[in-house]
């Protein structure tokens, strides 16, 4: 798709507006496919896998966000094992997956490493790949660093390839927030008081804003967060907040490197996405071809706000 195209679509949110795509509504995640499960050895320890479908199709590995989400927003996406394998896996340090006290466990190059095993274990020789949110920045260091071999095409979604670009775009949707909940979220940061009744409570007006907005929460969606607030990896790798990165991925900077990725690409955000749309088109504008997708009323989470509408766009660009 030329520049100037993907300009038009981006700006006229034509490609998944409410009026084009079906009503939304609880996705059937797939109970009648056919699932294997198990574990791999990687770097630090064992993970789980579930392979969904066994379908002619090249197969799709998932990668989740956080980090330290788990597997389990991104099942709406399992109605897709009609055609193809998807594989699902709880990167170390959350869910399913063992969870080490040892914090040096916890790097972007180990991950890569354990993308790495979980191929060769389950034979992924050729994929297509998804990585949400940390999982964006997951697949993008894949291909930075490994050139992403045997992948067919990407899909970013939630996407960044700089948290400083991402925080800055957080910190003004914190800022817009209503009735001063913005400045109250800092000044209780600046005293450090996470745990604190005020600060959770203001922390899930965010999250109902920008992380996701079907409310109540879809039990998927649900499962996630609880996984996420579990697990050491986000406290380690990112920080004590969506708004204070103090981890290894705080600096973490890939901007320069999209150029590695030749492959079909799609991006896909929400129209109030916690990951503010500069990051998005960043992405868009340095990877040759690539296509954005803004799904209207969502945000972060769009496979849980608009299941069927988020795996009809992912299946028609992997066919």
């Amino acid at each position: 798709m030329s520049a100037i195209m993907r300009r038009e679509a981006l700006l006229g949110l034509a490609a998944v507006s409410a009026a084009s795509l079906a009503a939304c509504g609880q996705v059937n995640t797939g109970s009648a496919i056919a699932e294997e499960t198990g574990y791999v050895d990687v770097p630090g320890g064992r993970v789980w896998w579930m392979r969904a479908g066994s379908g002619p199709k090249t197969p799709l590995l998932l990668l989740h966000g956080g980090p330290g989400a788990g597997h389990n927003y991104l099942l709406p996406l399992k109605i897709l094992a009609d055609e193809r394998p998807v594989v699902f896996y709880d990167q170390l340090g959350c869910g399913r997956s063992d969870i080490p006290d040892d914090p040096s466990v916890y790097t972007v190059a180990r991950s890569v490493e354990e993308v790495d095993a979980v191929r060769k274990a389950l034979g992924l020789d050729r994929i297509v790949l998804l990585g949400h949110s940390w999982g964006s920045q997951l697949a993008i260091e894949y291909f930075a660093t490994r050139g992403g071999p045997g992948i067919e095409r990407l899909v970013l979604g939630g996407a960044l390839a700089s948290s400083p670009q991402a925080l800055v775009g957080m910190k003004r949707w914190l800022d817009a927030m209503p009735n001063d909940a913005g400045a109250r979220v800092r000044a209780l940061e600046a005293s450090e008081q996470f745990q604190s009744d005020e600060y959770q409570s203001l922390m899930k007006s965010f999250y109902e804003r920008h992380l996701c907005r079907a409310l109540p929460w879809p039990p998927e969606a649900q499962a996630s967060l609880d996984i996420a607030a579990k697990s050491p990896a986000y406290r380690i790798m990112w920080g004590p907040s969506e708004f204070t990165a103090t981890g290894e991925l705080k600096d973490w900077e890939r901007r320069p490197d999209l150029g590695t990725i030749k492959v079909p690409t799609l991006i896909t955000t929400g129209q109030y996405d916690e990951i503010t749309l500069d990051c998005q088109q960043s992405i868009m504008e340095a990877i040759a071809g690539s296509q954005l997708l803004i799904f209207e009323g969502c945000s972060h989470m769009t496979m849980n706000e608009k299941p069927v509408e988020y795996a009809r766009a992912v299946r028609n660009f992997i066919a």
